[in-house]
């Protein structure tokens, strides 16, 4: 099964990190948050990546057109660059990386649209380039297998931004709740599609309104709840946070050895 990253977006809520490189670029522990997406997916057995890019694409080409050389030793004859052998290894050399530019102004789900050549009549994975989750995929593939609709999409519940107080009927505070679990579930992403959901979108489309809601109207869409860690980078806070999260040595989505 092949994963479909989405890695467009301008990222304006991080402008101190993305004015000269795109969002799923910025890095944690040195290493860009789209890696760390693509090796906690391979460590679960998904090596095959198309990855949705539009703001800066050429940065993320870059990347992973040079990524041998940047990342281990080499020889080669100057002027035969089809000469190059890399000395060492690395795990990501066992993946295969469609970078495809889906256009600056493209919305998710017209993006999701244009690669549809890459991804064929299969069944894939779909998230965003931008938020790290320790999804279980076995569970979410049994999940998805299990109820036969077109798609699956995982969701979680949120912790509160502030502490709650608990009132009684006369003005008695009986307790504090420090940042207590909301009831309502939201989407992440960790999307498992059907080839049919590719009928659902348009060149422009917004994959989390008219697509995902009249998959919702035709009975094709499932929700996988998942519990564990979950967190976006939509902020300079939240980007300064999975960073102390790395640097502490106990990140939840470091699964790989």
């Amino acid at each position: 099964m092949k994963a479909v990253l989405l890695a467009g977006g301008f990222g304006t809520r991080m402008k101190e990190e993305t004015e000269f490189r795109p969002k799923p670029m910025v890095e944690i522990g040195g290493k860009p948050v789209l890696w760390h997406i693509m090796k906690l997916l391979s460590a679960q057995g998904i090596k095959d990546f198309v990855i949705c890019t539009g703001y800066k694409s050429e940065y993320i080409k870059t990347y992973f057109a040079n990524y041998g050389t940047a990342n281990l030793d080499f020889t080669v004859r100057l002027g035969h660059p089809d000469s190059i052998v890399y000395h060492g290894s690395h795990d990501e050399f066992e993946w295969t990386v469609t970078v495809v530019d889906t256009g600056l102004e493209t919305m998710t789900g017209g993006r999701i649209k244009r690669i549809q050549e890459y991804v064929g009549d299969e069944r894939f994975l779909c998230t965003y380039g931008d938020g790290i989750a320790n999804v279980d995929l076995n569970a979410l593939v049994a999940h998805h297998e299990s109820h036969g609709k077109n798609a699956t999409l995982t969701t979680t519940q949120l912790h509160s931004r502030f502490g709650v107080v608990d009132v009684d009927s006369d003005g008695n505070v009986s307790q504090f709740r420090e940042k207590p679990m909301v009831n309502d579930l939201v989407n992440i992403g960790y999307f498992i599609f059907e080839p049919q959901v590719f009928d659902y979108l348009e060149p422009n489309s917004v994959l989390e309104q008219e697509p995902l809601r009249n998959l919702a109207n035709d009975g094709q869409i499932s929700a996988f709840k998942h519990s564990g860690f979950w967190q976006p980078m939509d902020t300079q806070r939240e980007y300064q946070q999975l960073n102390e999260i790395w640097n502490s040595g106990d990140a939840p989505w470091k699964i790989w050895k």
